[in-house]
């Protein structure tokens, strides 16, 4: 059950019966200044918070995490001017075709957003303080720390003070945002982690999505060399009321002789889509689908194979593309038609979500355009086969043989089932 605690208000995160200023002045998210501070809690418990886990009458409110917290937050910091951009005010349409690609114009993204500070060519590099990091935020961007719980059960603390030797995890606005309620989930942030995938942040990002428990609302995830921008571990997230392509596509399951005993994951891969990549959902928990997950990412990082994470369906599913777009581009092999197009295809475009930049390609966009962009992220074939086996090997997985396989070919490919709409949201046009 959801609690929520209040204490008096707090004029400001310095006050203190002896007047005197604490932190650093600049109200950072850095040592000196986040132990002192009281920043919003939710601590998410261990018991589920789905329809018929707890008695009707003490049932939290189901939008509160998503609409009330979340997005209201962020409304609050759109507001006050926090943000660099009026994101709610760039056009978006759904492509016409099969897929569904989404086109969004965001023509002042690529010229206010951070740029990249670090080689691309490495997918795993030491973390650098003298760059870029989220110690460097305010904390007027953070909307609350995500938590789990001490004692098991769900609850919000309007403030909330920092443990000494504690390192928070928190929700911080994405100041170049995509889309309505661009948010940044910074696990464990006084850490420093460089942007490195590990079981408990991938399990944190999963039970961020359950606790928003909405279909439109997902977490995703860009590797150095994939389009990632700050080397400090974080996820990305936001609400779109459509879904994405990659969502709709079809898969096909790959029949695992061993390696899932003990739990209910299934795995498959994508199925007539422009870039190849697995998905992984099921289990009887978020731990379960979280530890292959994680031990597949594992290995693509430690191997310096670029990657991108969608985490779709409230945490239930989660799909993996390893991808070769950056070296594509350093070999000159990208043609210079889609080079002028300025897009640098992370988590969000793969998805089908085409955040483009000049007036015209949004004008002009089409299923092709998006089809031949994406094509050139996917590794081929061969490559993704090699990759696919070595990620088994990895997390114990022993695939059917191909003659066995055969036998279980009748389960086919699965489709996607739209969800109903959880909460308003303005019509999407589609382009016709």
């Amino acid at each position: 059950m959801l609690t929520i605690k209040r204490v008096p208000t707090v004029v400001s995160n310095y006050q203190e019966d002896s007047g005197e200023p604490l932190g650093c002045g600049r109200n950072c998210l850095g040592k000196c200044c986040l132990p002192v501070s009281k920043l919003p809690l939710f601590a998410f418990g261990s018991e589920t918070l789905r329809a018929g886990s707890v008695p009707d009458d003490e049932k939290p409110p189901a939008d509160f995490f998503l609409n009330t917290l979340l997005i209201g937050q962020w409304e609050d910091r759109m507001s006050r001017g926090l943000f660099r951009y009026d994101v709610t005010a760039c056009e978006t349409k759904v492509i016409s075709g099969e897929q569904g690609f989404i086109a969004q114009l965001n023509e002042g993204r690529h010229l206010k957003k951070r740029p990249t500070e670090f080689r691309v060519d490495r997918v795993l590099q030491p973390f650098d303080p003298k760059k870029f990091n989220f110690t460097k935020v305010g904390q007027e961007e953070v909307l609350f720390r995500f938590e789990a719980s001490k004692d098991g059960k769900t609850q919000f603390l309007e403030k909330a003070f920092v443990e000494e030797n504690y390192s928070p995890s928190v929700v911080a606005i994405n100041v170049s945002p995509i889309e309505y309620g661009h948010v940044l989930l910074i696990p464990r942030v006084l850490e420093c982690l460089p942007q490195r995938i590990d079981l408990d942040s991938l399990l944190l990002a999963l039970h961020m999505a359950e606790a928003a428990a909405s279909p439109y609302f997902r977490l995703g995830y860009n590797s150095l060399g994939a389009f990632a921008t700050i080397n400090h571990l974080h996820f990305q997230a936001y609400y779109l009321s459509v879904p994405f392509p990659v969502e709709k596509a079809l898969t096909r399951r790959i029949p695992i002789a061993k390696g899932l005993e003990k739990n209910s994951v299934k795995i498959s891969k994508l199925v007539n889509y422009p870039v190849r990549g697995l998905v992984y959902e099921g289990g009887d928990n978020l731990q379960d689908l979280a530890d292959v997950v994680a031990t597949s990412c594992i290995w693509l990082q430690d191997n310096n194979v670029p990657f991108n994470i969608l985490i779709s369906d409230s945490g239930r599913r989660i799909f993996i593309f390893p991808q070769c777009y950056a070296e594509k581009q350093a070999l000159g092999e990208v043609a210079q038609e889609l080079l002028d197009t300025q897009v640098n295809p992370a988590v969000w475009e793969i998805s089908g979500h085409m955040v483009l930049k000049r007036k015209e390609d949004y004008n002009n966009a089409s299923e092709d355009y998006a089809w031949r962009l994406l094509a050139e992220v996917s590794l081929s074939d061969e490559r993704f086969e090699e990759v696919k086996a070595y990620i088994f090997e990895a997390a114990g997985l022993v695939e059917l043989k191909e003659n066995e396989a055969e036998a279980n070919e009748n389960e086919g490919a699965t489709t996607y089932q739209q969800p109903s709409q959880p909460i308003p949201a303005a019509q999407i046009p589609v382009d016709v």
